[in-house]
C-alpha cells in the first residue's frame, strides 16, 4: 500500500479513521475463524454513508480489493482480507435513527449491535427476533451478511425474514436504497438477495427492520435426559406433535461441564444431555403447548424437567446457553465452531458420527446446538499453536460437514461459507449454479473489487 494511497485515504475520512500502523493492523488480521490469519494492508473507519461511497469511488478506481467487517464475530473466515487491501470496518456507525412503534419498524445503521438494538426497544412492546448467540457483540450489518439465525429462528425465522428495507453502497460507491417501511414493491427480491450475500454485492449501510410483539407469555423448561440419544429422539416428538416453539436447543455432556465449570449454574453434569424448550404466545396457548411439551419429554425418558417459574429463572436458562461459548475458554486455548444442517430426523445417526470423529483425530468435540431446526454447532477444541491439531481440526471438520451432506443437508445454516467452507460449494451446486452465481455477483461487483476469494469460487476451482 502507497504512502500517498494511504494519504488519499486519509483526505477522505480523516486522520482518525485510518489506521496503518503494523502492531495496531494485527488486531484485525483474523475474525472469530482462528484456523487463518491474514492481516489487511489498512483498516478504515467511515462515519457515514457518504464517506464510505467516496472511500469505494476510490478504491474502485485504483483497483484496490476492499473486506467489511463489523464485529468481527465471523465463524467462516467472512472478515479476512484474501488478496490483502482495505478492511472496512462500519463500527462507528451505529446510530438507531427511528423506532416507529405503531408501525413496527426500525431504522438502523449497519454497526448497530443486535442485543444494542433490543436493550433500546425495552418498554416499547417490541423485538427484533433474530437473536445470535453472538448478539451482545455481533452487529446488524453482519447479521444481515450472513442471514444470521439464533435459538428462536425455529418459530421466527432467520434475519432476511425481518428486513423490509436496505441502504447499499455498491463497490462502485453508488448509494441504492431497497426497500422501505412499507417493504420492498419490485418483482425481484434484492433485499433477499443480498440478504446472506457476505459481503460480495456491496456494503449494508443502514437496514430497515421488522419489529415484533413481545409474546404475552413465556414457558421455558430445562429437559434433563441421561443420554443424548433420548433427548434428540424427543426433539422430533415435539416437532412432530404440531408444536413449534419459539425455540429447541441441546447441549450434551462435554458442554454441560464446561458451562458448570466456570459459571456454576446448578446444571446437572452426569446428564447424556438437556433440552432448553421454549413455547410463547397468547397465555391460553402457551399453557397447553407446554403440557404436551412436558408429556412428552417424561414419555421420551426425560428423568427431570426444570421449570422456569419467573422471568429471572428464564433469564438464567438463556443465560446457561448464550454462555456456552465463553465457557470454552477456560479449557481450551482455541476452538472451531462448525455450522451444519440436516434434517430433524438425521440427528441421531448425526450425532454420533460427530462423537466418532473426535475420537478418530483425537480431538475433544462439544455439541450445543438449534436442535428444532437440525442446525449443529459441534465446538471442536484444539491448541492453535500446534500445526499438526490444526490439520486434524481440519479433517474433522471436513468429515463432519461431508457427512451432513450426505444426509441431505448442507454445511452451513447462519455462519456462512466465507473462506472456510467454499470448497463445498461446487458439491452442493452444480457448474451451472455456480455460473448463475457469478453471474449475479458480476451485474453488482463486476471488477470483484469486494468478496475476493468469499462464498463463490473461482471458476478454474470450480471444474477442478
Amino acid at each position: 500500500m502507497t504512502a500517498s494511497f494511504i494519504t488519499r485515504l486519509r483526505e477522505i475520512l480523516g486522520e482518525t479513521q485510518v489506521l496503518d500502523d503494523p502492531v495496531e493492523r494485527l488486531v484485525y488480521e483474523s475474525d472469530g475463524y482462528l484456523l487463518e490469519r491474514r492481516m489487511p494492508d489498512v483498516v478504515v473507519f467511515p462515519e457515514s454513508t457518504s464517506q464510505l461511497s467516496e472511500l469505494m469511488k476510490f478504491c474502485c478506481a485504483e483497483g484496490v480489493p476492499v473486506v467489511p467487517r463489523g464485529a468481527g464475530t465471523s465463524l467462516a473466515g467472512g472478515c479476512l482480507p484474501v488478496g490483502g487491501g482495505v478492511m472496512v470496518s462500519v463500527s462507528r456507525m451505529q446510530t438507531i435513527h427511528e423506532v416507529n412503534v405503531t408501525d413496527r419498524y426500525a431504522i438502523v445503521d449497519a454497526g448497530v449491535v443486535n442485543g444494542n438494538l433490543n436493550q433500546h426497544l425495552q418498554g416499547t412492546g417490541l423485538h427484533f427476533a433474530p437473536d445470535p448467540s453472538s448478539a451482545g457483540a455481533s452487529t446488524i450489518g453482519g447479521n444481515i451478511a450472513t442471514n444470521a439465525g439464533g435459538p428462536h429462528t425455529l418459530k421466527y425465522g432467520v434475519t432476511s425474514n425481518h428486513v423490509l428495507g436496505l441502504e447499499i453502497v455498491l463497490p462502485d460507491g453508488e448509494i441504492v436504497e431497497l426497500g422501505g417501511p412499507q417493504g420492498f414493491s419490485s418483482e425481484l427480491d434484492l433485499i433477499g438477495l443480498f440478504t446472506g450475500s457476505e459481503g460480495t454485492l456491496g456494503f449494508c449501510t443502514k437496514a430497515v427492520l421488522r419489529l415484533e410483539k413481545n409474546p404475552q407469555s413465556y414457558e421455558t423448561r430445562l429437559a434433563i435426559f441421561d443420554t443424548l440419544d433420548d433427548a434428540v429422539q424427543v426433539v422430533s416428538e415435539i416437532i412432530g406433535s404440531g408444536i413449534i416453539p419459539a425455540a429447541l436447543e441441546l447441549m450434551d455432556q462435554g458442554m454441560l461441564r464446561a458451562v458448570e465449570d466456570r459459571y456454576h449454574h446448578g446444571l446437572p453434569i452426569d446428564a447424556g444431555a438437556v433440552l432448553i424448550i421454549e413455547v410463547d404466545g397468547p397465555a391460553c396457548a402457551t399453557a397447553d403447548e407446554i403440557k404436551q411439551v412436558d408429556l412428552i419429554c417424561e414419555a421420551g425418558r426425560s428423568r427431570e424437567i426444570r421449570k422456569a417459574n419467573s422471568p429471572q429463572e428464564r433469564a438464567k436458562l438463556w443465560q446457561c446457553r448464550k454462555q456456552a461459548f465463553g465457557a470454552i475458554g477456560k479449557i481450551s486455548t482455541s476452538f472451531c465452531t462448525q455450522d451444519g444442517v440436516v434434517p430433524r430426523t438425521k440427528l441421531p445417526e448425526l450425532l454420533p458420527y460427530v462423537l466418532e470423529v473426535g475420537k478418530k483425530y483425537d480431538l475433544r468435540i462439544f455439541n450445543v446446538f438449534h436442535a428444532g431446526d437440525g442446525n449443529i454447532h459441534p465446538i471442536i477444541l484444539f491448541d492453535e499453536t500446534d500445526p499438526q491439531q490444526v490439520q486434524r481440526v481440519l479433517e474433522a471438520s471436513d468429515e463432519i460437514l461431508s457427512r451432513c451432506l450426505d444426509l441431505g443437508g448442507t454445511v452451513t445454516g447462519e455462519h456462512g461459507i466465507g473462506i472456510e467452507k467454499i470448497q463445498f460449494m461446487p458439491r452442493m451446486f452444480n457448474e451451472t449454479d455456480l455460473e448463475v452465481f457469478r453471474a449475479v455477483r458480476n451485474i453488482f461487483n463486476p471488477q470483484l473489487t469486494m468478496g475476493q476469494g468469499k462464498l463463490i469460487p473461482a471458476e478454474e476451482a470450480a471444474t477442478v
